[in-house]
């Protein structure tokens, strides 16, 4: 299983800081389809990182049952 976190908006419209997700696809991209399904993302503009590291989402990315994907909206900085 790996560890999905969401954060700000993306937290709000899951209901959930994090959840465990059993993995029915070693990709990544495969992955983030079935959360947009699940939960109410479009719209959101989001980066996603792996274990801390920000990935493309659009590279051949494999998804490991131990790794950490979060979902990061769009941040303000000032």
């Amino acid at each position: 299983m790996v560890k999905v976190k969401y954060f700000g908006m993306v937290a709000e419209a899951a209901g959930r800081p994090f959840e465990y997700v059993e993995v029915q696809t070693s990709q990544l991209s495969e992955l983030i389809k079935e959360l947009y399904i699940k939960y109410p993302l479009n719209g959101f503009a989001l980066k996603i990182a792996v274990n801390q590291a920000v990935v493309d989402i659009t590279e051949n990315n494999t998804v490991y049952g131990e790794d950490e994907i979060a979902l990061l909206p769009p941040f303000a900085g000032g």
